[in-house]
């Protein structure tokens, strides 16, 4: 049996295959040959299953198609460029530091809007759908939940992703290729080391992009463009480059003891790496990511000492994880107080009732730093350096 290849020129023509066009490039350029040649590189070298190499591969022609569907609706419909993405809510924050809450609550107000499940995972429509119907759409997100909580139950419950509720943006970064996804599922130290030399503006460029053609759609639903609420960790690292994009931002940077974000961000990669490889190391995996989230923290450090001496610089409300678990109500007041906005009765009474019917955490498995090969001296070696924006 042949070996499943990652040939870009075979990962190219799939996608033209399957969507009947062939522009890439649109408004954004040949650039992301480059990213995806090395990526595809690193997974050809990388000590991925049989299935891992499917499940991966499927994954890169999927970001080949949204592009290409995205590209084509823009020629079809220009005045998707009009679409003005105003100063957006951004919410960062290590994994497991409670981004997810927050967004889902700001995205909770009427007045706010945020990125669904759904949207994430087919964010331009089929080229022969509606684009201001996308009922096919959520039901193949809810298929996906469905497939997700039953074949990899561990995955889910570490990392829930609901097709009906607010989601991180990280997949249209992945989708320009420029993004930390790849090392999270797979063994690609070529690749990690070429993305820490990169301009990551294409990505955010694409992101751009994406919102705008999800706020053109939105229109076309007859739904209000309101104010995006976006989120995912991955901002963090290059918060200049987010700011360059959207110079408008409010950024609400959500802290918590490494000691805890750590051990669980080292689990969900583990699971993700065995999903692709027969061959998985955790406490390599441990290693690279406490590496990489020490490097991630220390760049939004200097980037946000570098915003204090801006008087230009993006408003930012500083939230510690246990505050906001508490009593999240004084905090969101907080992040409306710092946005110069008003938190409505109607948007509180909206946020109470999505409290009230979020979808349970599912009981996730027991894990410590020993099982990736790290220490809680470790840890805390790697973030010695003092934090001046919140206290754990």
């Amino acid at each position: 049996m042949s070996v499943l290849t990652f040939q870009v020129e075979s990962l190219l023509e799939d996608a033209v295959r399957k969507e009947g066009v062939d522009d890439f490039h649109g408004t954004t350029g040949t650039g992301f040959l480059e990213p995806l040649g090395v990526l595809s590189a690193a997974y050809d070298a990388a000590p991925l299953s049989e299935v891992g190499r499917w499940i991966l591969r499927a994954g890169l022609v999927h970001s080949l198609r949204m592009r290409l569907r995205t590209h084509e609706w823009v020629r079809r419909h220009p005045e998707v460029l009009d679409e003005r993405v105003e100063d957006p809510v951004v919410v960062v924050g290590m994994m497991r530091s409670g981004t997810t809450l927050v967004q889902r609550l700001l995205a909770a107000d009427p007045a706010l809007c945020a990125t669904a499940g759904w949207e994430v995972l087919e964010a331009a429509p089929p080229l022969d759908a509606d684009p201001a119907d996308p009922t096919a759409r959520m039901e193949r997100g809810l298929a996906r939940e469905a497939q997700t909580r039953e074949h990899a139950p561990e995955l889910f419950a570490i990392h829930p992703m609901h097709a009906l509720e607010a989601e991180e943006e990280i997949v249209f970064l992945a989708d320009a290729f420029l993004s930390h996804v790849p090392e999270s599922g797979a063994h690609v130290p070529g690749y990690a080391t070429w993305l820490d030399t990169q301009d990551l503006a294409p990505a955010y460029d694409h992101l751009h992009l994406v919102l705008q053609l999800l706020q053109w759609q939105k229109r076309l639903r007859g739904e209000p463009a309101t104010r995006w609420v976006l989120k995912t960790p991955a901002h963090l690292g290059y918060l200049d480059t987010l700011r360059a994009r959207f110079p408008g931002l409010h950024l609400v940077h959500l802290h918590r003891d490494p000691q805890e974000t750590i051990p669980s961000g080292a689990s969900l990669n583990t699971v993700l790496h065995r999903m692709h490889s027969d061959d998985v190391d955790p406490e390599r995996v441990g290693r690279d990511w406490l590496e990489r989230m020490g490097w991630t923290h220390d760049r939004a450090l200097d980037a946000r000492l570098r915003w204090v001496e801006d008087p230009s610089a993006p408003g930012v409300t500083d939230i510690a994880f246990r505050e906001v678990v508490a009593d999240p109500w004084p905090q969101v007041a907080r992040v409306y107080a710092d946005l110069g906005a008003e938190l409505t009765d109607e948007a509180e009474s909206s946020m109470r009732a999505w409290l009230d019917r979020r979808p349970p955490d599912p009981r996730r498995p027991a894990y410590g730093p020993e099982d990736f090969g790290l220490s809680r001296g470790r840890i805390a070696e790697r973030f010695a350096r003092e934090n001046p924006f919140c206290q754990y």
